[in-house]
């Protein structure tokens, strides 16, 4: 559900740019000198920054990036983190932009996981192709994934779930990790979402996957 328009978000979105940017151009190739790590994470589709604030904080040694093109939810998130002590953001940003643009602001190879947390699953058939997991989105994941590189998607939609794994199957990924009935307990490491939290209080099951491209597969 998207969320209602706030006045307030273009003009603090505006004073906050050092740490949530409309345009990172000039960080790409040097995040993890920015962030201090050597791990990259970046969730595309953040919302209002939940799972981001509490991984960086679970976290601190990795870096966290978070994106989201909702210039209200993207000013939500970057407030709650900004409300924290100074020290909880040393490892992390956000980018208030569209997906789309990935390869403008990240160099190929720079990101270690990518997070795919309840995405919209576009459920109208032409819509497919806006769809996080598409083969489009896959394409510019692939390029800018780490060697060891992998992406982490978790989904209430069987739907979205079930034509993913169609995806990344066409696009040449392989399985690490697979579930369709993703337990919280069993994975205490992981933060909880928003929205998680809202299926868990429904007994709604939660699929998850870990895919990661096969490079011996690409051509040179």
């Amino acid at each position: 559900m998207r969320m209602r328009k706030k006045k307030w978000a273009e003009p603090w979105l505006n004073e906050h740019s050092s740490y949530i940017y409309s345009d990172p151009e000039e960080e790409k190739g040097h995040w993890k000198e920015l962030l201090h790590c050597q791990q990259l994470h970046l969730e595309i589709g953040m919302g209002k920054g939940d799972y981001l604030i509490h991984m960086a904080e679970m976290y601190p040694q990795d870096g966290w990036i978070g994106m989201e093109k909702d210039h209200s939810a993207a000013a939500v998130a970057s407030r709650k983190a900004l409300e924290k002590e100074p020290l909880h953001i040393d490892n992390n940003r956000m980018i208030c932009g569209y997906a789309e643009d990935l390869q403008k602001w990240f160099a190929d190879g720079e990101i270690d996981v990518i997070h795919l947390n309840f995405s919209d699953p576009w459920p109208k058939k032409h819509a497919h192709k806006k769809r996080l997991s598409s083969s489009r989105f896959l394409d510019m994941y692939r390029s800018v994934l780490s060697e060891n590189g992998c992406i982490r998607m978790k989904t209430d939609n069987k739907d979205l779930f079930e034509d993913s794994v169609l995806y990344f199957l066409q696009n040449d990924f392989k399985f690490s990790e697979f579930s369709v009935d993703y337990h919280r307990t069993d994975h205490p490491e992981d933060a909880i979402t928003e929205y998680e939290a809202k299926f868990m209080a429904l007994s709604q099951p939660i699929y998850q996957l870990c895919a990661s491209p096969n490079r011996k597969g690409m051509l040179k």
